[in-house]
């Protein structure tokens, strides 16, 4: 079943002083509508988490509707299991779980706000679900090296005099510096984003990188000698050293090939990412978080101890930055091989 199949028309209602569209299920009246948004406005602060969270709140809104349950007051938690029944047989377990956490929070909301009484959601249990090793894609280190090497950074123009004339390549000095950075620091894609020039800097005679990531948090670290010189050679080779306020990786102008004052968004790298690895030679079907399980990886297989692996990576516990660990595939593979047929 598709996302729009799953989405059929659900009544919505206009809270004017907020200026949010809701569905008329979690807005039946003022009071009601109003304690709704607060909770996407002044509750959650992370964009993402808000958007996949408004997806969950409306998505069930529309299959109560289609069961004759028009108001929230109403929901029972056999409403609540039967929803969490469907999405099982149609989503991802951690697709299912994010959505019943959504609901429970919801709901609490709501019994905070006096709304309602109880929270049918509290008795309903999620699909089990255990991850012991992360499903993201990774690089082997020659295949990171291979990737980094592949991106041109020069061009070479000819001029009126029949000359030869060597530039900077604008597009290859950021993408390279870009995947630098998620690799050599572990960074995730949300983070590198929303870096300013400011936010890369001298410290003690060595350059540092100041990420923006989650909940507000400012994580800084020391930059590897290969991430300071592809930082160095773009700042430079660009000349956005003086626009300090200004987004670090910006947009090309894809009839000059000259940067932008617009900074790129995940989308954005997310397709050049895919577009370099096609042009390396990569056949994995990597992704922006590839970089970070592929950074901690390598820091692992070299020494690196875990507990600074998870300081480096900005985690709150130890055991998110393991499911970052791939070290044991190359054991597997090796076993794997023993088949001598």
């Amino acid at each position: 079943m598709t996302s729009a199949e799953f989405l059929p028309c659900c009544p919505t209602a206009t809270l004017a002083a907020a200026d949010i569209v809701v569905p008329a299920f979690w807005a039946r009246n003022e009071k009601t509508g109003e304690r709704y948004v607060d909770f996407f406005t002044s509750n959650i602060r992370n964009p993402h988490t808000r958007r996949a969270y408004g997806q969950a709140a409306t998505q069930f809104a529309a299959f109560c509707a289609q069961r004759g349950v028009s108001d929230f007051r109403h929901v029972k938690p056999i409403h609540v299991a039967a929803y969490v029944e469907q999405l099982v047989a149609t989503h991802a377990k951690p697709t299912v779980k994010q959505h019943l956490a959504a609901l429970r929070m919801l709901f609490d909301w709501l019994v905070m706000g006096q709304a309602i009484e109880i929270n049918p959601a509290h008795a309903v249990r999620g699909p089990k679900h255990s991850v012991k090793k992360g499903k993201t894609p990774v690089l082997t280190t020659d295949e990171a090296r291979m990737l980094l090497d592949s991106i041109e950074i020069l061009r070479t123009l000819k001029q009126a005099d029949g000359l030869e004339k060597v530039e900077p390549l604008f597009i290859g000095l950021r993408d390279r510096a870009l995947i630098g950075l998620m690799i050599y620091t572990f960074a995730r894609v949300g983070a590198a984003v929303q870096m300013r020039v400011e936010d890369v800097y001298m410290q003690g005679r060595r350059l540092w990188v100041r990420l923006h990531e989650k909940g507000g948090k400012e994580h800084e670290m020391p930059a590897h000698h290969n991430l300071e010189a592809y930082l160095a050679e773009y700042i430079e080779g660009t000349a956005i050293q003086d626009d300090l306020k200004g987004p670090l990786f910006r947009t090309i102008d894809a009839s000059t090939g000259v940067l932008t004052a617009q900074a790129m968004d995940q989308s954005a790298v997310y397709y050049m990412i895919r577009r370099r690895a096609k042009a390396a030679g990569i056949k994995t079907k990597i992704g922006c978080h590839t970089f970070r399980a592929t950074g901690i990886t390598a820091y692992l297989k070299n020494g690196g101890r875990l507990e600074v692996a998870q300081q480096m990576a900005n985690h709150e516990s130890s055991r998110t930055t393991g499911l970052y660990d791939r070290r044991e595939d190359e054991v597997s593979l090796a076993e794997v091989e023993r088949i001598a047929i």
